[in-house]
């Protein structure tokens, strides 16, 4: 048990005696008392009764006294029945019955309470449900336990239905017991100063509780003061409670504002106030919500020395945060810690010290308002004799939420005219319409909706018009018109009526939904309880002596920092710049993995990932790198080499690495990944790293979740080791170390290896020992963390039996609920999820092959949300569904069709109460069970692990296979989807593309003297690349078709794009010829002419990228270029292309030329060349441009550089654009062949920085040289390339400190918001 706990466990009895009415004798009596039996006659009030004998003392639980209960004159909802208590009592329950030996009793019903028999309040089932449930007969009694005990004096019942054969007919009882409590009254310039005597013991909570009650929407309630003028001021601000911190003399800002909680504070109703301090946080709570804050360190040993209640008592200089706003109002029950504040008071202690009238008993000012709930509520007052002196004045104060709304409309028949002062824009307006035109319109004030009261005064004197707001504060807007308002003129408040024969009343705007209180008519109040009971003016749809508004934004319903607004009926969340979508912003925008995201189709690039989905960590931006696997890459602030010279004097060099994602997001990540891993290098000269097993290590790094955990084995090894990667191949430079490094050579060596162990990672710091020593030398690298494979996302079960299903925990998903999975199936029906409470439920189910259902029941009856696709959903495909709901509403989509929406009861219940196992693919009954695949099935963000389940559950199996039937339209460009265990990839060996998706168009620059040759004279053997090269052609083949493609970009003209020869003096060429037309020229006889097929598709040398597509059958063949129509040509001479040679792109050698027989035009334009940009190219089967550039092994040969580029992009670039390279020959030549070259920014040395700078200065006369023959060896570039991108691969160059080679392929990166 915690230190205190004991002696916070009395505290807490003590607080409950005190604030549930044990009268402070320390002995909890039973609260369960009835408590209206015993009243006298005096006690019971109605709104009307039938006869004497149906009056309301009849209306007592099983008495049969006259007419056997109350029954009203009129049953309608406009009837009340109120019971005095006589003193403020704890209610615990209520119970009604219907009127003795009759067909009356109350099927509905609403309780209200109050102090005073004033300033009714409703009590409200989950802060929204307002009915409570009444009777079937008039004999059974019904007991409503109350969720929350009830303080009150006076109770009223006000009949909402009742038995439609009969009228209003009631019997009660209210059960409940004593309340005692001290009270102490503040007049706004009164307080309460407590001093504690001696220096308290410290102990592992303080705490401050109280109740307040106040009309005054500002003020002060607590003032704590300490050592070292630090302060918490706790201050009431526009109904709001704010606490605030202050140190020393308070600058002008007033302090720092540490938590702000509740709303609509000033109500004149009790509000339970909760202030603890625990070593490193403050409690705030307000009723029924709690806000934890950090508090600042200094305040972690801060000891409270005087308290100041009602008002700032202090004697520092410190400035008040709400200057001359003291509390006005009541506070009871006062504590702190153990101490009754208002006790010591009474009793005169000399702790407490009273300033001002302060007194030991509530004042209950009596303010009588009136609710305009709906859209047919309004209030009629009669006209005034006074006002035929022509001096008019109205005024009232209004709290709304809307911005539109009318307050007050009357005619002026003098004038032909009607007035109407309203709400629009949440300004305040006054318009004066004769005969359908405006003679006038004035306003004034702005952001009237915010919920607070505002008073408004309309005057008319004389020649002068003038409508105030918030007086002072406010602002006035005047005109010189008067209002010749006469003893007969009616005013209407907040709307008018529905039935209005006359046209004394029009309202061209909005209804009025809020509260008004103190009208008053030239000075004179408005008396609203005779408006109450009939005897002043008319109302209709008005709840009197009550403001019932409600602030559906406090506590907010919206997630993720979504931005609350909120209108009378409802509110709305804003979630832009979020992340989160839905009604309550509940729901992620973004994946959960670069895994989703790829299954979507999307290629490598930047995108946010939102690791829990709707769960509370933060959507974080990562780079995917969309490979044959998926990895998902985590940068740091140093991910470049770094180098670490020798220095006398420090004994150690140490890293610290900050990673982009935060420390969940980062855990996360690593926790749903199958494989997790991190480079860790060191390159060393005469610097030891781990010394021998026995010896304490020099150097060691730090990873797992954070703060980390001390490791001393390196990279490449295994945890607890104590070796490098050599050690544990036996391949170290001295066997009797496990580390290269440990050799302590004076020449360069290096220990590099990965960190796969998924609970070390990831690296956050690294410490280097050995590098005092005169000599030694050393650099290191840590790379990014990445992981790949998501567990969560390929997480499936195969159901196969009708009866079987798995079983998890009760969903908790009581106010939000997000459900979402993929399935696959080929039944037409099955449930996929069910979860049952006593009444409530929820469920999902494939109700038809092309229908999925929705239905859940929180206590407002069963509501279905369907969703009908035009496609069959049993199609054995993958299909996802998405199940939300929340407060607001239901929504449910299926794949991409449009989603169904069910909106939720404006006052309904709200609470998902769940209390069974949660099935999955069956239900409880094992009856309509799923046949089929369920995979990634998460619940709020969490994924159920249903493999695990599924192994020891018979009837289920786990995993699900089969996925190309729903991604493999994902491989393009003739890509061949493979199936994987968890996934899929795309085998592009039979495409001219590359990339994860077979996406990525493969391009070359070419210059004149370039040619690429695929010799196609030798069987080539399958055995060396069965994916990229395949067996369809072979030198003795005879073709009788082709399908040819390619795209090109060139401002050459005439040019020779591909040309084929044969070992039979055959050939076909694809060129442009002099009129910028494409011609194909086929040869398939060696003795009869070349047959030329021409297009008419102008313009084709401009420069820009155009697309060829070429089909030959027999002798029949079609020519497509772009988005032209196809053209169809006819061959004449011969229809067999025999034994084929080779295949060049470029320049033609002339010895092929001559081979061929070319004609004197075709052979000087093959020895040509071309100029300008080739892209996925394929003949048949065969992608020579693919071979050369990502398969130099193969049957092809290479003349001049050739560069992979972005050539074949669609926007327009010049014919052929040189390409620059960086390498490690750029580097000079003049250091330690084995010395690691470093980025010179990360260096930790100046000088470095200053010789590399001379390097490169020498180098770049040697660039402009080098650059042709870097670029032809694309192989030793393109492995550089790999060792950026792949780690875990073979480094050719281990001490590299480029991140990628431009001559190497690369896919551009972009940043998807999706």
């Amino acid at each position: 048990m915690p230190l205190g706990s004991k002696r916070l466990a009395g505290i807490i009895a003590l607080i409950g005696s005190l604030l549930l009415g044990s009268g402070g004798t320390g002995v909890e009596e039973a609260c369960d008392s009835p408590l209206v039996s015993s009243l006298p006659s005096s006690s019971f009030r109605s709104s009307s009764q039938l006869s004497s004998s149906h009056g309301p003392v009849f209306a007592k639980v099983n008495r049969r006294e006259g007419a056997g209960g109350w029954s009203p004159l009129v049953s309608d909802r406009y009837q009340w029945l109120q019971v005095d208590l006589g003193r403020r009592t704890q209610i615990r329950a209520v119970a009604t019955q219907g009127r003795y030996g009759s067909s009356d009793w109350l099927t509905a019903y609403l309780l209200m309470f109050s102090d005073t028999g004033h300033n009714w309040r409703q009590h409200r089932q989950e802060d929204s449900l307002g009915a409570f449930p009444g009777n079937s007969n008039a004999d059974t009694v019904v007991q409503y336990k109350l969720e929350q005990p009830v303080i009150a004096r006076y109770l009223r019942f006000i009949p909402l239905d009742w038995n439609p054969t009969g009228r209003i007919g009631l019997r009660l009882e209210i059960y409940g017991c004593r309340y005692t409590s001290d009270v102490a009254n503040f007049d706004g310039s009164s307080s309460l100063v407590y001093r504690l005597s001696v220096r308290p013991s410290r102990t592992a909570m303080e705490m401050i509780l109280l109740k307040f009650k106040t009309m005054k929407n500002s003020g002060t309630l607590l003032h704590a003061e300490g050592q070292r003028d630090h302060s918490l001021t706790l201050v009431l601000e526009k109904g709001r409670l704010l606490l605030y911190h202050q140190q020393g003399v308070s600058s002008s800002s007033g302090g720092q504002l540490l938590v702000s909680l509740g709303s609509l504070l000033d109500d004149q109703h009790w509000h339970h106030v909760k202030l603890e301090r625990l070593s490193g946080h403050l409690n705030l709570s307000v009723d029924k919500n709690t806000q934890q804050v950090h508090i600042p360190a200094e305040l972690s040993h801060w000891d409270i020395h005087q308290l100041s209640v009602g008002a700032v008592q202090s004697h520092g200089l410190q400035k008040p945060i709400l200057s001359n706003r003291n509390f006005h109002g009541c506070l009871e029950n006062l504590l702190y810690n153990n101490l009754n504040l208002i006790t010591l008071a009474k009793q005169n202690k000399h702790q407490v010290t009273v300033v001002g009238n302060v007194t030991f008993s509530c004042a209950e000012p009596v303010s009588v308002a009136v609710t305009f709930g709906d859209s047919q509520s309004f209030l009629q007052l009669p006209g005034l004799t006074s006002w035929p002196s022509a001096v008019v004045a109205v005024a009232l104060q209004f709290r709304t939420w809307n911005k539109a709304g009318l307050l007050l409309t009357f005619d002026l028949p003098q004038l032909e005219s009607t007035v109407w002062l309203y709400l629009s824009e949440a300004r305040l307006r006054l318009k004066i319409n004769k005969a359908g035109r405006t003679t006038l319109e004035l306003s004034a004030g702005s952001g009237l909706n915010d919920g607070q009261w505002h008073s408004v005064e309309m005057n008319s004197r004389q020649d002068r018009l003038s409508i105030t707001v918030d007086k002072d504060e406010g602002a006035t807007a005047h005109t010189s018109i008067p209002l010749p308002l006469t003893t007969d003129s009616q005013l209407f408040f907040g709307g008018c009526p529905a039935q209005q024969s006359s046209q004394e009343c029009r309202n061209p705007f909005e209804m009025f939904q809020g509260c008004m209180r103190l009208l008053t008519l030239d000075g004179q109040s408005v008396d609203l309880i005779k408006v109450q009971q009939r005897l002043l003016g008319n109302y209709s749809h008005l709840q009197i002596d009550m403001c019932g508004i409600i602030d559906r934004c406090s506590p907010s319903h919206c997630e993720h920092g979504g931005r609350c607004t909120q209108s009378w009926s409802t509110f709305h969340c804003n979630c832009s710049n979020s992340g989160y979508r839905g009604a309550t912003c509940h729901s992620s925008t973004y994946e959960q993995s670069c895994e989703a995201y790829k299954h979507k189709g999307n290629t490598s690039g930047h995108y946010y990932i939102d690791v829990d989905g709707s769960g509370p960590i933060k959507p974080q931006l990562i780079y995917c790198n969309m490979t044959d696997r998926t990895w998902m890459v985590i940068q740091h602030n140093n991910t470049e080499l770094t180098r670490v010279h020798s220095s006398p004097e420090r004994n150690r060099h140490s890293a610290h690495f900050d990673y982009s994602s935060e420390e969940e997001q980062l855990a996360a990540i690593i926790s749903q990944s199958e494989h997790c891993e991190q480079e860790l290098s060191y390159h060393c000269k005469k610097s030891r790293l781990l010394n021998t097993p026995e010896g304490a290590p020099f150097s060691w790094w730090v990873g797992g979740p954070d703060p980390g955990e001390v490791q001393t084995y390196w990279g490449g090894a295994q945890p607890g080791s104590r070796q490098c990667a050599c050690g544990l191949q036996d391949s170290c430079l001295d066997s009797n170390h496990y580390c290269n490094c440990d050799a302590d050579y004076d020449q360069w060596a290096n220990d590099s290896g990965l960190l796969t162990h998924k609970e070390s990672l990831p690296v956050r710091s690294l410490v280097l020992g050995d590098i005092q020593r005169p000599g030694s030398e050393a650099a290191y690298r840590v790379g990014p963390l990445r992981c790949h494979g998501d567990k969560n996302f390929w997480n499936a079960a195969f159901f196969d039996k009708e009866t079987s299903y798995l079983h998890f925990p009760t969903f908790h998903g009581e106010l939000n609920a997000d459900i979402s999975f993929l399935f696959k199936t080929t039944s037409s029906s099955g449930v996929f999820l069910e979860n049952l409470g006593i009444k409530d439920f929820i469920r999902i189910e494939l109700s038809s092959s092309s229908e999925v259902i929705f239905s859940f029941d929180v206590g407002n009856g069963p509501l279905q949300v369907r969703v009908e696709t035009n496609i069959p959903l049993n199609d054995n495909r993958w299909h996802s569904v998405r199940a939300e709901r929340n407060v607001k509403e239901a929504s449910l989509r299926v794949d991409e069709f449009p989603a169904a929406t069910q909106e939720a009861p404006a006052d309904g219940h709200i609470h998902l109460q769940l209390n069974s196992q949660l099935f999955i693919g069956g239900t409880a009954s094992r009856q309509k069970g799923f046949l089929g695949c369920i995979r990634s099935l998460q619940l709020n963000g969490i994924t159920l692990d249903l493999e695990e389940r599924a192994k020891i559950t018979p009837g289920v199996r786990p995993g699900c296979p089969g996925h190309c039937s729903s991604y493999g339209s994902l491989c393009q460009n003739q890509g061949r989807c493979v199936e994987k265990a968890n996934g899929f990839s795309c085998d592009c060996g039979q495409s001219a593309y590359t990339g994860a998706f077979c996406h990525k168009e493969v391009s070359a620059s070419f210059k004149s003297t370039m040619s690429i040759t695929y010799s196609l004279k030798e069987p080539y053997e399958l055995s060396r690349n069965s994916s990229a090269w395949p067996s369809s052609i072979y030198s003795d083949m005879t073709l009788r078709g082709e399908n040819i493609s390619l795209s090109f970009r060139t401002l050459q003209s005439p040019a020779l794009l591909l040309y084929v020869s044969s070992f039979y003096r055959e050939y076909l060429a694809l060129l442009i010829n002099k009129h910028d037309e494409l011609e194909l020229r086929y040869k398939l006889h060696s003795g009869r002419d070349v047959e030329v097929l021409g297009s008419r598709v102008m313009n084709l040398a401009d420069g820009r990228l155009h697309t060829v597509t070429i089909r030959r059958l027999a002798d029949s063949v079609s020519v497509q270029i772009d988005q032209n129509a196809r053209e169809d040509f006819n061959l004449t001479s011969d229809v067999e292309f025999n034994n084929i040679k080779s295949l060049t792109l470029g320049r033609v050698q002339e010895a092929d030329g001559l081979d061929a027989g070319l004609d004197a035009e075709l052979a000087g334009l093959a020895s040509l060349g071309f100029t300008g940009c080739l892209s996925a190219v394929r003949f048949n089967s065969i992608s020579p441009l693919k071979a050369a550039l990502l398969h130099s092994d193969g049957p092809v040969i290479v003349t001049g550089p050739l560069v992979q580029s972005s050539c074949g992009s669609s926007t327009p670039v010049k014919p052929y654009t040189a390409e620059t390279t960086h390498s490690l020959s750029d580097q000079s030549g003049s250091v330690d062949p084995g010395q690691p070259l470093v980025n010179a920014m990360r260096s930790d040395s100046a000088l470095i920085g200053g010789v590399i700078a001379v390097v490169i200065f020498v180098t770049v006369s040697a660039l402009a040289i080098m650059a042709r023959f870097i670029c032809s060896r694309k192989e030793t570039y393109r492995n550089q390339e790999v060792k950026a991108a792949q780690p875990e691969d073979g480094h050719e160059f281990p001490f590299s400190s480029q991140a990628d080679s431009q001559c190497a392929p690369s896919e551009n990166q972009k940043e998807y918001f999706i």
